[in-house]
């Protein structure tokens, strides 16, 4: 018994000790992530019990960004959009895959950012500016780069490559594979 209130004492000073900018990222975590799947998944599928699983698989990174949550939150990301386009036959639009690429990348950076800072950690909030401020420059940047390539190279329409989705699926995976040996190396 005695063992049992003295986690609870540690658990009331450590719930004491929270700041509120390391807080405020996580939760910024939290909505970027629940506005990623419902961006991502279908209208028919979210009233109901798959909100709530929804809704614990966004809170999962923002309480652990440090773990696997954020890739596995990215993964059912993408699954419902997968699952709106091909399930669904909902029809793929340029600015929901780019608005769904933006809250995928906040959602990461924002994961990055909260896994650097302690729970009470006091921090000066014109850090956390500039850390949005540059993903916003990223985001800016890649849209825009991705729109003109995609108006340049004149693809796009109703039908898709399938093979231009595996030949970036290799690619991604080589690029991880090569990270992945180059960080063994050291």
């Amino acid at each position: 018994m005695n063992a049992v209130a003295e986690r609870v004492r540690a658990a009331q000073a450590a719930f004491g000790r929270i700041s509120l900018v390391p807080l405020l990222v996580r939760g910024g975590i939290f909505v970027t992530v629940l506005a990623g799947f419902a961006l991502a998944f279908p209208a028919e599928v979210l009233p109901g019990r798959p909100l709530l699983f929804l809704t614990v698989a966004a809170l999962l990174p923002a309480v652990g960004p440090r773990r696997i949550w954020s890739t596995f939150a990215a993964l059912v990301t993408v699954g419902g959009w997968l699952l709106a386009t091909d399930g669904y036959g909902r029809p793929v639009a340029l600015w929901r895959l780019l608005a769904l690429a933006a809250l995928l990348y906040l959602g990461h950076t924002l994961c990055a950012l909260a896994a650097l800072l302690p729970y009470d950690a006091v921090v000066d909030p014109e850090l956390v500016v500039r850390w949005l401020l540059r993903a916003g420059a990223v985001l800016l940047g890649s849209a825009v780069l991705a729109v003109l390539l995609v108006q340049v190279a004149g693809v796009g329409g109703e039908t898709g490559h399938q093979w231009v989705t595996v030949l970036g699926l290799l690619v991604a995976v080589g690029t991880s594979a090569l990270l992945g040996w180059l960080l063994r190396r050291r």
